[in-house]
């Protein structure tokens, strides 16, 4: 196999957060010496993440094993997951806002056609459905575990305990149709209408509007490589969201 120097887009801080990270890790565990120190891990965890990379081709360039290199790399994403914020922190930073935005995406992943669970008919393509609550201007205050991509948005937002939390707290949400029914405090559009009036096509203008920059949130997620086609189990590919999460989204001046 050939090896060449490559760059990550990934900022500075974000390397030295994580490996600061692992540094404590690792003394808490009381580890004397490892293959790679605590800044190379930092840098392969983040490689893979941001450039969705094979464990056999980081594995080369690092100088280490397949075995090794899927070790560390879990090792760091644990770490960066348990950081994430949870429903309830998430919602309560949210009640200090106008409104919040609530959507969901489809994460693709392998698999073969008798997986019908994860079959989404909407998008015709395995995958996973994730949710996301979002700040009005589209930054990600929360993303959901994933489910089989067959879920639909309104099901999953209820078996994530989203909606009972947003009514609980008498927060304005914006949604897109899928989440119709959802509750008092819930804004959908409208559905079009030959007849529609005038004041109903100007709601759904400015619902739009309002509500686009809650695609930034899902854009930025998916701008992570390992995000395009996951091969992992659900549990991991939930970790690996929220591991990102943090990344995207820590205060590194703390």
């Amino acid at each position: 196999m050939l090896v060449y120097p490559s760059g990550v887009d990934v900022s500075s801080s974000a390397l030295r957060f994580l490996a600061a990270r692992l540094r404590k890790h690792r003394q808490t565990l009381g580890t004397r010496w490892r293959r790679l120190s605590a800044g190379r891990q930092a840098l392969l965890a983040l490689a893979h993440l941001r450039n969705g990379q094979p464990y056999a081709q980081l594995a080369a360039g690092f100088g280490i094993g397949t075995t090794t290199a899927y070790r560390y790399i879990s090792e760091a994403v644990e770490l960066l997951a348990a950081l994430a914020p949870t429903l309830a922190e998430a919602v309560r930073a949210a009640s200090m806002k106008a409104y919040l935005l609530l959507d969901g995406t489809l994460l693709p992943i392998d698999r073969i056609a008798a997986d019908r669970p994860f079959y989404s008919g909407k998008h015709k393509k395995h995958g996973m459905n994730v949710q996301v609550i979002a700040r009005p201007d589209g930054t990600p205050l929360w993303f959901s575990r994933a489910t089989p991509g067959r879920t639909h948005d309104l099901t999953s937002a209820r078996a994530h305990g989203i909606v009972q939390a947003c009514l609980t707290r008498q927060i304005l949400v914006l949604a897109d149709r899928a989440y119709q029914g959802a509750g008092a405090t819930f804004r959908t559009p409208y559905y079009h209408h030959s007849e529609q009036p005038e004041h109903y096509q100007q709601f759904n203008r400015d619902h739009a509007r309002l509500r686009a920059p809650g695609e930034r949130a899902f854009a930025r997620l998916k701008s992570w490589r390992i995000m395009r086609r996951t091969r992992s189990s659900t549990r991991r590919i939930s970790r690996t969201v929220q591991a990102i999460h943090v990344v995207l989204t820590c205060d590194y001046s703390g």
